[in-house]
């Protein structure tokens, strides 16, 4: 049986058929620094029942071949030549036990087992990465969320290794001629996607947590944390374990439920597809979170947002899972937010709302207004459409409902709902409705009006106030209107929002400060405030103050132009975030023109202290001039916004994180202009100094890059700094460096590779694809009509992590106007409509990669339009 893609009614099926009581599993992994061996031993004993004796049914295994097969004692035929993705098994019994032996690949896309060799030493290692659903790619399985079983792995390696998973070791066996067995304990009942092997002769670090009570239970957890060997001079377990060890404590407290899994190991693994991975036991991180350069507040403070999401996932999806991939948000929104939450409350870092207000939530947004946007409780058919699933609405939209629903129900009757759902759904799976069910047990109340309009809707709601003026300067009338239209249905939809309406106005001092608020729920699109008549008009009113609701805003004449006069002077550092991403919002929207945005950003940066706030809107003020701006006015953006730079790394603290955001913020400026690039060889070469400024491996590839893109630097050049930075980071900052030269032969071997090449791995062909789009569209336009021809056979001949890497990565989208009054004519805009329409039957998956990416495209050949002279 050849079908990779499980659908939903299948699993249904399936789920509705058999209880799968545990796996036995053993990899023969000895072999795995033989760069010549592609796979290895896998050997899968599954014990299970079947509701409906004599029925048939189906195991899952991605492998490279199948050696036997044996059901309840009977030895199945098969052809082990033959590539098989699926494993008959049919008149099945009351219980059940089947073997398979087969032999798995090795991978090098961050699917299934990846390899990794390091080139700084040549050491190899090992990992597993199985969400949604690549056990299959290791061992046969049935491969869905609501078929939790225990697992018991053991593993055959070299005995200098380091052997993981999500169960601690019960004993280990000399094989003889330097190997050795590493045999687990079995795990509680989890998911097949949560299962993990980390194997290598990773560097570890033990540590262990104790309870505040002395008489709770557990008593105490070990912690361990890996990383590769080459980086343990950068490894920093101290605060990694503080962290851990917080988070341990704050999650405790606040859920009332022990942690359920034993030990608690983390691993930071190299070429990540993902920033983390929730596997109960041993998570496993990107190692990009490993800072072996400078790294801002910012960084460490996101780095543990994602310490503590993930810890929150041991709970909200591994404790309690959802049964089909639609509820996913039951898992990534709760996680999401008590990530933010626990960072807020238990962590040094007391700007994580902000961060979260200020780039968590403008994902969302972005997300939000795609033509491919979705509920937060998501229709997903199969495997592919759940892949393509984890994105701003499942995270961030779903955390900021969720922070939304906290002030309207109140946070102690949502942990309260919380702490039931735990207790009654404890290693087993569930869907939007059992939480629905907790959540009124404890207000009282039917959550399913909230839950129709915030979970089953798409779209966000537009929020703008109105009103009128006494004679004494007073508000006689005061409403809120809301904009609320469903982009799928295009029906008109308003939520209910509690809001704070925040009234700020000049101090003595100059700066803009909170003089009055209201909190009011809004219901309808319109809805009257009395409680503000007869309050004097404020110089900025905020209608969504300290960030409750998930909205956009628009502000009022008054309010907008007191921003463009003053953003710098909000003293409060969360409503300067809230305004200054609404101000980016209303960019995007084609409401303000991309110079105005820049005018604000001038004001606001020099003086902004928060260095995640200062990154963010530096990074959007280059999108403004490099994609939503006229190309006749671009130079002219770019002269100004090169002098703001300039300026600001000079003028900020020396060896300061702001000064560091400044720097990269240079860098990224290069890659399109050349106006950066003079002061960035200067900085190379040392001719130039910043006084307080050290131009480290990961600035020395930032500067290089601009200088590739530009044709300023040679391939010589970048030899050399990789002889001197022979690392996985220095490997992907050299890839990208390399493509990005502004030659049609290095862009034709980059495309080729990117499209159709398998020398790369997942890290390597992001740099590859990312290098090919430097150096102006004039460069990659002739491959326009190539990859409206190639990307069907991309999407069949390769992995869908890869495949989805390529075909976004080269979608045509960096073209501008080009004289024509309509960007819907737009040659590029009208290839993607040929393909669109062509291509009806293409996969789901693949067809919303393209759409969203015409829709971004589109986005921004209109704001040009709006922004330019005759628009």
């Amino acid at each position: 049986m050849d079908n990779e893609n499980l659908t939903r009614d299948e699993a249904a099926v399936r789920s509705r058929l058999l209880r799968v009581d545990a796996y036995t599993i053993a990899l023969d992994l000895r072999n795995a620094e033989d760069p010549q061996a592609t796979g290895f031993r896998s050997r899968c004993t599954i014990t299970f029942t079947c509701a409906e004796p004599g029925s048939s049914t189906f195991l899952d295994f991605l492998s490279d071949g199948v050696e036997a097969v044996e059901l309840n004692g009977v030895e199945l035929d098969v052809d082990p030549t033959r590539r098989v993705t699926r494993i008959q098994l049919d008149d099945l019994r009351a219980h059940n036990t089947v073997t398979v032996d087969g032999t798995a690949r090795y991978s090098r896309s961050g699917e299934g087992l990846h390899r990794f060799v390091d080139p700084a030493d040549g050491l190899t290692y090992l990992y597993t990465q199985f969400e949604p659903a690549d056990a299959r790619r290791v061992f046969a399985n049935f491969e869905q969320p609501d078929l939790k079983a225990s697992f018991t792995f053991s593993v055959q390696a070299p005995s200098s290794w380091s052997v993981a998973s999500n169960a601690v070791v019960g004993r280990r066996e000399d094989l003889g001629g330097d190997a050795t067995a590493w045999y687990f304990e079995p795990t509680s009942r989890i998911s097949t996607y949560i299962t993990t092997v980390l194997a290598g002769p990773y560097h570890h670090v033990s540590g262990s947590w104790h309870p505040e009570d002395v008489t709770a239970t557990p008593a105490g957890i070990e912690l361990g944390l890996y990383c590769r060997k080459s980086l343990a001079g950068s490894f920093d377990p101290e605060e990694l374990f503080d962290i851990t060890r917080r988070g341990l404590t704050f999650f405790h407290g606040l859920f009332d439920y022990p942690y359920p899994f034993g030990k608690y190991d983390q691993a930071f693994v190299p070429e990540y597809n993902l920033g983390a991975m929730e596997n109960p036991g041993m998570v496993t991180f990107t190692e990009d979170y490993v800072f072996r350069s400078a790294a801002t507040a910012a960084q460490h403070e996101a780095r543990a947002n994602t310490i503590l999401h993930e810890m929150a996932h041991m709970w909200f999806g591994d404790l309690v899972t959802m049964v089909w991939w639609d509820d996913l948000w039951l898992k990534e929104s709760f996680a999401d937010y008590m990530g933010a939450l626990a960072v807020a409350e238990a962590t040094r870092w007391d700007t994580s709302w902000i961060s979260f207000a200020n780039k968590r939530k403008a994902w969302a947004y972005v997300q939000d207004q795609l033509p491919t946007t979705h509920p937060i409780v998501a229709d997903i058919p199969d495997l592919e459409a759940a892949k393509q699933n984890f994105d701003g609405i499942t995270y961030a939209k779903g955390a900021a409902v969720l922070k939304q629903l906290v002030a309207f129900c109140g946070f102690d009757a949502f942990i309260a709902a919380s702490r039931s759902y735990f207790r009654k759904h404890e290693f087993s799976n569930t869907t939007l409705a059992d939480f629905l069910d907790a959540l009124a047990d404890a207000t009282g109340e039917d959550m399913s009006t909230w839950a129709r309009q915030w979970l089953q809707t798409s779209g966000v709601s537009t929020l703008q106030t109105e009103s009128t003026l006494d004679d004494d300067g007073a508000y006689a009338s005061f409403t809120v209107r809301q904009d609320a239209t469903d982009p799928v249905t295009g029906e008109e939809r308003p939520r209910a929002h509690t809001v704070r309406l925040g009234l700020y106005s000049y101090d003595t001092a100059g700066d803009l400060v909170r003089t009055a608020s209201e909190q009011v729920t809004l219901s309808g699109t319109l809805t009257r405030v009395p409680a503000l008549h007869g309050v004097r008009q404020a110089d900025l009113l905020i209608p969504n103050d300290d960030d409750l609701t998930y909205a956009q805003l628009r502000f009022d004449e008054r309010s907008q132009a007191t921003l463009m006069e003053a953003v710098d002077r909000v003293r409060d550092p969360l409503a300067r975030a809230t305004c200054l991403a609404a101000l980016w919002s209303t960019t995007r929207d084609a409401h303000l023109s991309p110079e105005d945005y820049l005018t604000a950003v001038e004001r606001a940066a020099p003086r902004e202290t928060g260095v995640g706030v200062l990154q963010v809107i530096l990074a959007n003020a280059r999108t403004a001039i490099e994609r939503l701006s006229p190309a006749a006015v671009r130079p002219a953006l770019r002269h100004r916004y090169a002098t703001l730079l300039e300026d600001g790394l000079t003028a900020s603290g020396q060896g300061s994180d702001l000064q560091l955001a400044w720097a990269r913020a240079l860098a990224g400026a290069g890659r399109s202009s050349a106006g950066p690039t003079v002061l960035l060889r200067a900085l190379l070469d040392g001719t130039a100094v910043v006084p307080g400024l050290k131009v480290d491996a990961e600035l020395r590839w930032m500067f290089l890059q601009a200088l590739a893109a530009h044709g300023l630097t040679s391939v010589d050049e970048l030899e050399n700094e990789l002889a001197s930075d022979n690392t996985a980071f220095g490997r992907v900052g050299f890839t990208l460096a390399s493509a990005a030269f502004p030659d049609p032969a290095v862009k034709q071997a980059a495309w080729q590779e990117a499209m159709f090449g398998n020398l790369l791995s997942n890290d390597l062909l992001s740099a590859t694809i990312e290098g090919f789009t430097l150096g102006g569209v004039g460069l990659s336009a002739p491959f326009d009509t190539r990859y409206f021809d190639s990307i069907a056979d991309v999407w069949q001949l390769r992995g869908i992590e890869m495949a989805s890497r390529a075909v976004r990565g080269l979608y045509p989208g960096g073209h501008d106007l080009d004289g024509s009054t309509d960007a819907a004519a737009h040659p590029a805009v009208r290839a993607t409509d040929r393909w669109l329409a062509g291509t009806s039957t293409a996969p789901l998956a693949l067809r919303r990669i393209v759409i969203e990416e015409r829709d971004h495209l589109l986005r921004a050949l209109r704001a040009q339009q709006a922004a330019s002279p005759a628009g």
